[in-house]
């Protein structure tokens, strides 16, 4: 999504209806984005899945880090399910309405 409101719109919905609660989150004039959410580690693979289905394209740490969290809740799971994570997420948007300058091949 290019429009900053509307996809904190989106994945707020989102992390809410997968058992998650957003304590903080705004954009910039600039199109960044920050929310701070937290949720119960046992949601770890809905939240996840969340990200990615609205669209977010995590860094590779990221991606570790998550995987790493979802793998060590399932196998401890009676440990450590009811932990609270906390998520401080920076997005970066870009506006789609960027025009490019005409090429030299556009005549005059």
């Amino acid at each position: 999504m290019d429009e900053p409101g509307r996809l904190i719109q989106t994945l707020t919905g989102a992390i809410l209806c997968s058992g998650g609660w957003v304590l903080s989150r705004g954009a910039n004039d600039a199109g960044m984005i920050n929310m701070l959410f937290e949720f119960e580690r046992m949601h770890c693979i809905d939240i996840y899945t969340v990200l990615i289905a609205v669209g977010l394209d995590l860094s590779q740490l990221a991606h570790l880090r998550f995987t790493e969290l979802c793998q060590c809740t399932r196998s401890h799971h009676e440990d450590c399910s009811g932990e609270i994570v906390s998520v401080d997420l920076e997005i970066y948007s870009f506006p789609s309405d960027t025009t490019l300058p005409p090429s030299s091949s556009e005549g005059a």
